[in-house]
């Protein structure tokens, strides 16, 4: 990464970095360029095979990565996970809730136990996770937290209403965790992707009409890739960004 055109942030290096939905998709990249920096990063993910083999292929890097296999919905697991990086590595000094689950489904399939289980796992999460790092932060005398969002509800989209209604509440719960913490210096922002072409979007979602919507949407032609997510979060966990809270950082190409 050392011929890399791209920052590189001293107050990252050693600095213990905890990313959750880590194994596969924007989380790999998240991990990779954590681990670049020079960060201790933990790292979650229900995918146990694709989280130990790429704990495996950053192995060489001044800090293995540490993976450890945690259904996030299960909030004790989720707590047990926390403990377990923060005695391999220390406090933690950034924390990025990443994991979600964008599942289509109508209006008429929702249940109530499919409702919850949609705002469990793309938002319950992310408040006890920042739970449990509050007290690491406090004595770091600093901390940055990131919430993935989405756009997805700023564009209006159908076909998956719990999905938008998660994302929609991370920007309250980012600003709501803001104002709590930041007397501790602890920083709260939300990293608002657009449509980011993962394996998995591509396999799953992504057909003709969808590249037409995307060339129509945004303002830059050019396909929305993890790496763009990922340099961002590499900015909002330094301590470049020292000032900012409370914000939606959008990475989008111009679409919302």
């Amino acid at each position: 990464m050392s011929s890399s055109p791209y920052g590189q942030f001293p107050s990252l290096v050693d600095r213990t970095v905890l990313i959750t939905g880590g194994a596969t998709g924007i989380g790999e990249s998240f991990v990779e360029h954590f681990v670049a920096q020079g960060a201790k990063v933990g790292f979650l993910d229900i995918d146990q095979n694709a989280g130990e083999a790429l704990a495996e292929r950053l192995g060489d890097a001044r800090h293995k990565p540490l993976f450890l296999r945690c259904d996030l919905t299960d909030i004790d697991a989720l707590k047990k996970a926390i403990a377990d990086v923060r005695a391999a590595f220390g406090p933690i000094g950034v924390l990025i809730n990443n994991a979600a689950n964008d599942v289509r489904h109508s209006i008429e399939s929702v249940t109530p136990e499919s409702f919850d289980k949609g705002i469990a796992v793309n938002l319950r999460h992310q408040f006890f996770a920042a739970q449990a790092v509050v007290e690491d932060m406090k004595s770091l005398k600093g901390g940055s937290i990131i919430n993935l969002g989405s756009i997805s509800w700023m564009l209006k989209n159908g076909n998956y209403p719990v999905y938008v209604s998660a994302k929609a509440a991370v920007q309250g719960l980012t600003r709501g965790l803001a104002r709590d913490l930041g007397p501790f210096q602890i920083r709260v922002n939300a990293l608002v992707p657009g449509w980011v072409l993962t394996k998995k979007q591509r396999e799953m979602w992504l057909d003709d009409e969808g590249r037409k919507d995307i060339k129509k949407g945004q303002c830059i032609d050019v396909e929305l890739m993890p790496e763009h997510i990922a340099r961002m979060a590499l900015f909002l966990a330094a301590d470049d960004s020292s000032m900012i809270t409370a914000q939606d950082l959008v990475v989008d190409g111009g679409w919302a």
